[in-house]
């Protein structure tokens, strides 16, 4: 076995029990254990990991625990080596179907099905390089999820409120441009070619309209566009 020291900061002690929170806390692991190994058996996914330091240096969570290490653990930031918000290509599992759809709203391509599986979640992940969105600690500890996120928050309006400020989301959004059933592109179609699909008040008042291509919805910005915008920007803390 090799003893090793760590101490987790920040938000990262929402992971440990009360009486592990900053404070050091000495661990013994297999002599062939990484980092990301040691980490995870004491409670911490890797994805929530910012930066590792062993002795005052900084170190990658592959690095094998050595007799005698002190390990300070960072929690993940907006400035992280390798942000996977760069990516903005989200995965969120079945208990996050709210936020899927707030996230779908601002234009970010987010799968989300009641149906995935843990394994069908880790295949796509790493077969689209997606950020897996849960609330599933366990699974975010698994190898082949390369991003994710453990969401704090329960509601779907403080969920969207805590992914955006870690992603940076806020500048890159592109409210309605995705279907919000499909997760589709949505394109302009003419008038005409729906008209007889819209109620007559629709019709008489509104000329711009979006087209799903995946389950053939049609939508145009209504009194419920405005309240959605509204919703939308106090969400990110935005007009």
């Amino acid at each position: 076995m090799a003893a090793a020291r760590f101490r987790f900061h920040g938000e990262l002690g929402d992971f440990l029990p009360r009486e592990r929170r900053g404070v050091e806390i000495d661990y013994a692991c297999a002599r062939a254990a990484s980092l990301k190994n040691a980490i995870e058996a004491l409670g911490v996914p890797h994805t929530e990991v910012g930066r590792a330091l062993v002795g005052g240096a900084p170190a990658t969570l592959d690095r094998t625990v050595r007799e005698g290490d002190a390990v300070e653990v960072y929690p993940w930031s907006g400035d992280a080596a390798e942000a996977p918000g760069a990516r903005d290509l989200f995965l969120a599992d079945a208990h996050l179907g709210g936020l899927a759809r707030f996230l779908r709203m601002l234009g970010f391509d987010t799968l989300h099905e009641n149906a995935f599986e843990d394994a069908e979640i880790r295949r796509l992940a790493s077969q689209e390089r997606r950020v897996v969105l849960t609330r599933d600690r366990e699974l975010l500890k698994c190898r082949d999820i390369l991003a994710g996120c453990y969401v704090h928050e329960r509601k779907p309006e403080a969920q969207l409120a805590e992914v955006a400020a870690r992603y940076g989301l806020a500048e890159r959004a592109r409210p309605f441009t995705l279907c919000l059933r499909c997760n589709l592109p949505l394109a302009p179609v003419d008038k005409s070619s729906v008209a007889v699909r819209l109620p007559e008040a629709v019709a008489r008042s509104h000329s711009t309209f979006m087209h799903c291509s995946g389950c053939d919805r049609v939508y145009w910005p209504g009194s419920h566009y405005d309240r959605m915008r509204a919703a939308l920007g106090r969400m990110l803390g935005r007009s």
